[in-house]
């Protein structure tokens, strides 16, 4: 993994944990049924990239053996040597616009996607640094086929922190076209997913992606012989993620799509979203602010993202199980049907510092799927790996570390306030994501 610069080794672990019954956490005995809450508010996490997204949620095609292997897990490595932080800001990283596509291959075409019009983005709640754009583009398929890859083209990378695709299947697209149609200007507000429902395969084993793009992305070609379902008469949602810290300016942003005719004989591939908690508290010394109160954090998220969003802090201990403040945070996630990995991505935003996922840990059979030891905001880019088996009875485990020690060295932090930092979907928020790319018999 390339690292622009580095960061300062966090040595406020074991300091920075626990603080007793300051910051409650929900209690377990107030869970409600696993399946609603996650359909109905977990939904929020079909982000990248992160909440946002990571850089395209599809393996890109490599030479036989060029993959990354699963490897066992490691003992859990020490913090990187302390190093000079990497001066960025949150906004996204633009790919060299100068690398020309892949070419295609037989039987495959490109379609071009773009926003109709510029849209200049602001915080839609009239708080905060962030805005969420869904806008509604039309491929115009006669026939079922397959994405075989894609290349998001953000339009102004100055604000745009990510771009997810969803699909919008036929028994949707009304309610999409009448959500366009009755709000005022391009698009509508759509924190956390598109706002339209469920619909098929809407869950956190399943979600509706076709793609995504995040900061250090490039073109995604699946290998051959796999694709995405895109069915005829279907839509696209291109979620736009902006960030607003140092200013608005207007954006209009492209993808280009690989398609090819979808046959019996395409695999198709699938996305699993793998979310964990993020409950980092503020420093000692630097905890008399008021959003140093657990309580305060998540009802302010709430307050510019809107309850739905707002409460994923809250959900994901359902999700996840009781978990303590501290820097670094796991969830461990069921395998209930055979898939094979075909490729991984993970995603934090500018406080992130470490982040793996691992198969079985700590067992004989443990594999290590994704190991970022220094995380880079601006090089989020999906791995291919070659393909790992899962079946029923295996366990998938997400782990970020996160630290406040970054806001003193971060831009996008100056003059921002301490405080305790939960999930949430600005950039300057937090977030734990893993990301699997799947097939399934």
């Amino acid at each position: 993994m390339t690292v622009s610069g580095g960061r300062e080794r966090d040595r406020s672990q074991g300091r920075s944990g626990d603080r007793g019954t300051r910051h409650p956490l929900p209690s377990p005995a107030r869970r409600a049924p696993r399946p609603a809450v996650l359909v109905a508010a977990l939904a929020v996490l079909a982000l990248l990239l992160g909440g946002c997204g990571a850089t395209g949620s599809g393996a890109t095609e490599a030479p036989d053996g060029a993959g990354a292997a699963a490897t066992p897990s490691p003992t859990p490595a020490e913090e990187p040597a302390e190093q000079p932080a990497a001066g960025h800001s949150g906004h996204a990283a633009a790919a060299d616009d100068d690398t020309p596509p892949r070419p295609l291959r037989a039987g495959e075409r490109r379609v071009g996607l773009r926003m109709p019009a510029d849209y200049t983005p602001s915080a839609p709640y009239g708080r905060g640094t962030d805005d969420y754009r869904c806008f509604l583009l039309d491929p115009r398929l006669a026939s079922d086929q397959a994405i075989t890859g894609f290349d998001v083209r953000p339009g102004n990378p100055d604000v745009v922190h990510h771009v997810i695709l969803f699909r919008v299947p036929t028994e949707q697209v009304d309610a999409a076209e009448e959500r366009d149609d009755a709000t005022a200007g391009q698009g509508w507000t759509c924190f956390g997913d598109t706002g339209l429902g469920g619909g098929p395969g809407a869950g956190l084993d399943d979600a509706p992606w076709l793609g995504a793009w995040a900061p250090g992305g490039r073109e995604q070609v699946h290998p051959r012989g796999l694709g995405v379902e895109l069915d005829r008469g279907s839509r696209i949602v291109m979620q736009v993620h902006y960030n607003l810290v140092d200013g608005a300016e207007p954006d209009r942003s492209a993808v280009d799509l690989r398609l090819a005719p979808r046959t019996p004989a395409t695999t198709l591939l699938h996305t699993r979203l793998l979310p964990a908690p993020v409950e980092l508290p503020c420093r000692p010394g630097r905890d008399d602010a008021a959003l140093c109160e657990r309580a305060a954090a998540v009802a302010d998220v709430k307050e510019r993202f809107g309850e739905g969003p707002g409460s994923t802090a809250d959900l994901l201990h359902l999700l996840c199980g009781e978990v303590r403040p501290g820097p670094v945070q796991t969830c461990d996630r069921p395998v209930t049907q055979p898939e094979t990995v075909r490729g991984v991505a993970g995603h934090m935003h500018l406080l992130g510092r470490q982040v793996r996922i691992e198969v079985n840990p700590g067992t004989p059979r443990a594999r290590t799927l994704l190991d970022v030891p220094v995380w880079n905001f601006d090089d989020q880019g999906s791995r291919a790996v070659r393909p790992t088996r899962l079946v029923p009875g295996d366990t998938v485990r997400v782990t970020c570390r996160h630290t406040q020690r970054l806001r003193d060295q971060l831009p996008a932090f100056e003059g921002v306030p301490e405080r305790y930092v939960v999930w949430g979907e600005g950039s300057t928020d937090e977030m734990c994501l893993g990301i699997l790319q799947v097939t399934r018999p």
